[in-house]
């Protein structure tokens, strides 16, 4: 294990391809007679990878192999990419870190994930980004990539960051140096860096006008009245401002508003938006029963506002789906409004519960497979993911669309323990995750010897 774990940590600085041979052991694999989710279509045929990398998606069922599963009423899809975690680590690891949030992405067919900054110390220089791929390398089951954190003041790391998906600015709901929300930083920003951003958009000052208006708040649902529909409007007509008379390409993370999802349909192609699974899924009704549990930022918000996200997704508005998963202690989310802290634990059923809304008639697996799978591998530019086709990385997840399971709190593998959908029965379950080539989860059982490597990107020089 200690060899493994050393090898591993040449990934955070040996070329991408010398890294994985040298960790991944060679050995080909055939998966054969899998319903196979591809760009364009789904069909019946037999996939071979080898060393990690998809060899040929039409395989002959004799083609020779170490290993051949045999797949027959099982769905393959991509390895899901979630542009957005937060793990905790290093600083908060009492909630979460890298080992148990990527056992959780392995459980949940998460083979590749993007976290953010606001760790402790936030990741806001190269040193501290560097530090978390070291980290990463020895601790990740599955690929992954740090975001850089935007200050008022660091435009100049920002400028010269590598090894790193994109900026991450927080216009709204953060604190110390990672809150952005005066005019002059922003401008700054957006015009002096190249680099992909995306922004937590919510109006610092609406919702601080809104809690004083409401004397802090005294309920759960309260949050929403604080962080209201105008707060999240403001600030994403804001950035989208910024974006466009710059020419930078802008990520609008969590859209939570109908009012957004409106907005954002007479948008350029500089801009991309993502939904979150409690966004398309839980409503302000829900307070009454799950209070804290779906306290988010930014808000839950309305029946109507759930709507409007769904068309946005089917009609393209939307392109991404993510978790924005952000677990707290159950002792930490019991505490009464306004102490409650905001955030929830979903990276291990995000898929299932897409899985179900494919079973339930709200969207097809194709569409799920380009929200969650091939849309966050064009938006970040990442190399070689996101699609099951040869020259690819065998990210891969084989699912069964007609199994029945409850999502429980005792099950729940992330550090947190405990998910805001306990209880609810999903049809439509990842069974089996692969990260290139090899299996980091099989049915309940982890080969916690597997460690991934650091995701590739390809921003254009």
């Amino acid at each position: 294990m200690a060899f493994l774990a050393a090898l591993a940590s040449v990934s955070t600085w040996f070329p991408h391809g010398l890294a994985r041979r040298a960790i991944k052991q060679k050995m080909k694999t055939l998966i054969r007679n899998a319903e196979v989710v591809l760009s364009d279509q789904t069909a019946k045929t037999n996939v071979l990878f080898e060393d990690g990398v998809i060899c040929a998606v039409d395989a002959a069922a004799g083609a020779d192999a170490d290993e051949v599963i045999d797949a027959t009423g099982l769905h393959l899809i991509p390895g899901v990419i979630d542009d957005q975690v937060h793990f905790r680590d290093p600083g908060l690891t009492h909630k979460e870190d890298l080992a148990t949030g990527s056992r959780a992405c392995a459980k949940g067919g998460v083979t590749t994930f993007l976290e953010m900054p606001n760790t402790n110390p936030a990741t806001i220089t190269l040193d501290a980004l560097h530090a978390k791929l070291d980290l990463a390398a020895g601790k990740c089951l599955v690929n992954y990539g740090f975001y850089i954190g935007a200050t008022p003041d660091n435009v100049g790391v920002l400028k010269s960051a590598e090894r790193t998906p994109g900026i991450k600015i927080f216009i709204g709901s953060s604190t110390g140096n990672l809150l952005v929300d005066q005019q002059a930083a922003l401008e700054r920003i957006f015009a002096e860096t190249t680099l992909p951003i995306c922004a937590h958009c919510e109006d610092e000052s609406t919702v601080r006008a809104n809690a004083e208006r409401l004397n802090g708040g005294k309920s759960y649902r309260d949050h929403s009245r604080i962080r209201d529909h105008k707060a999240a409007l403001i600030a994403t007509q804001r950035a989208v401002d910024l974006a466009e008379r710059n020419d930078h390409r802008f990520h609008v993370l969590h859209v939570s508003t109908a009012q957004e999802v409106k907005f954002l349909r007479g948008t350029s192609e500089l801009i991309s938006a993502e939904a979150c699974p409690h966004h398309l899924f839980f409503n302000v009704h829900d307070y009454e029963t799950l209070g804290s549990l779906v306290q988010m930022n930014p808000s839950i918000k309305h029946p109507e506002d759930n709507e409007e996200l769904w068309r946005g997704l089917i009609d393209g508005t939307i392109e991404v789906v993510a978790t924005d998963h952000a677990p707290h202690t159950l002792e930490e989310k019991d505490q009464p409004y306004p102490k409650s802290p905001s955030g929830l634990p979903a990276v291990e059923n995000s898929l299932a519960l897409m899985l179900n809304s494919v079973n339930t008639g709200h969207c097809t697996l194709q569409q799920v497979v380009s929200w969650m799978c091939a849309a966050p591998a064009r938006v970040w530019d990442i190399v070689n993911k996101g699609s099951i086709q040869a020259g690819f990385d065998a990210d891969l997840v084989l699912v069964d669309m007609n199994r029945e399971a409850e999502i429980r709190n005792e099950q729940q593998v992330t550090k947190s323990g405990w998910s805001p959908w306990h209880g609810t029965k999903l049809k439509g379950w990842p069974v089996r995750t692969f990260v290139h080539g090899q299996t980091v989860y099989n049915d309940g059982v982890f080969d916690d010897t597997i460690r991934g490597t650091e995701a590739m990107f390809d921003h254009g020089g």
